[in-house]
């Protein structure tokens, strides 16, 4: 069996693997249909995050059930899924309680194709085992296109974090957008809060190309400096301090910030007391992929033309054949999904 394999800066591979074999009742084999690049993938393949050489990477995947364990519930071979990109198993403490990225029963911060403990591979391969099958598995809506779904897998649930529960609480807010380093995430934040009917939604970036994509969803447009008045939410994805540092500065009183971003580094200066005196709340950390799943489900579609929903394939997505995944790793363009034909 195949999986895909970071090598070195700028260089990952197909490398043989062992077929994963169902060895626990509640676990599932998945065949996958679309996979897609995550910005944090980009981050490992550019060497600005860090991953060891010889490790699995991919962690999107949407796919066919192939087999069930005995303990299976929900799903039977054949059914179309998204596979969360964390490790859960859905009954412990924290699963309880909605933080399933941060599951009990696996090592801590457990994942697909992130250089994390637990040796749970890719889900950029020929076969993936998925070990809690009904915690971790989520129908596919009928009839929905797994290669212009796939940003569901993950990326798109990073944004939902930072605006869905947000517009829920404060309907008609004013939202910011930083965007930047968490590139696709930034756009779908900025989809999302369009299609939720935000007051406004406004996405600020350096990058023309950018730019050009958030204005596709109907976002407002405009390059940081340009920036001006206060936001109720405030979405941080440009992963430079100084940008950070200017986002918050525009936070109204009792303004709910998220960083999507990762801000690698020892430590990040930030305005503490500002942030004090006008009582902004700030988030930070990585979501918890599985539990947001159904209700950003319920505000996506892969139909173009549904109104009041968020349609992640309106971001230009470069389509490869599933099995040249590395070269399609290796390029450049914003959004990259690998499917089977």
């Amino acid at each position: 069996m195949r999986q895909l394999t970071f090598v070195s800066q700028g260089h990952v591979e197909w490398r043989e693997a062992p077929e994963p074999k169902i060895q626990s009742a509640l676990a599932a084999t998945v065949r996958p249909l679309a996979i897609g690049r995550c910005d944090l993938d980009t981050g490992y393949v550019r060497g600005l995050a860090p991953i060891a050489s010889g490790e699995p990477i991919g962690h999107e995947m949407i796919g066919e059930v192939v087999e069930v364990g005995d303990a299976v519930d929900r799903f039977r071979p054949g059914d179309r899924v998204i596979v969360s990109a964390q490790i859960s198993c859905g009954h412990c403490r924290m699963c309880s309680r909605g933080f399933t990225g941060r599951c009990e029963n696996v090592p801590f911060g457990a994942s697909y194709g992130m250089g994390r403990e637990g040796g749970f591979g890719s889900l950029a391969c020929d076969l993936a085992l998925v070990p809690f099958a009904d915690a971790m598995l989520v129908s596919l809506p009928q009839g929905a296109d797994p290669g212009a779904m796939i940003g569901v897998a993950d990326m798109a649930l990073d944004a939902w974090r930072a605006v869905g529960p947000q517009l829920t609480a404060r309907p008609g807010a004013r939202v910011l957008v930083m965007g930047g380093a968490a590139q696709v995430i930034g756009l779908y934040a900025a989809g999302i809060v369009v299609a939720c009917g935000a007051g406004e939604a406004v996405y600020a970036d350096d990058d023309p190309a950018r730019r050009a994509q958030a204005a596709r969803f109907g976002a407002k447009i405009c390059r940081p400096e340009e920036l001006s008045g206060a936001f109720e939410i405030i979405v941080e994805a440009s992963g430079d301090a100084a940008l950070m540092v200017k986002a918050l500065d525009l936070a109204e009183p009792e303004a709910l910030v998220t960083a999507v971003s990762i801000h690698f580094g020892a430590a990040t200066p930030m305005p503490l007391q500002m942030m004090y005196w006008r009582g902004m709340q700030f988030a930070t950390g990585r979501p918890n992929c599985r539990a947001q799943m159904e209700p950003l489900l319920a505000r996506c579609s892969s139909a173009p033309g549904v109104a009041d929903h968020f349609h992640p394939a309106v971001i230009e997505q470069t389509v490869y054949d599933f099995d040249d995944a590395p070269q399609a790793w290796m390029d450049p363009a914003l959004r990259i999904v690998a499917a089977r034909a």
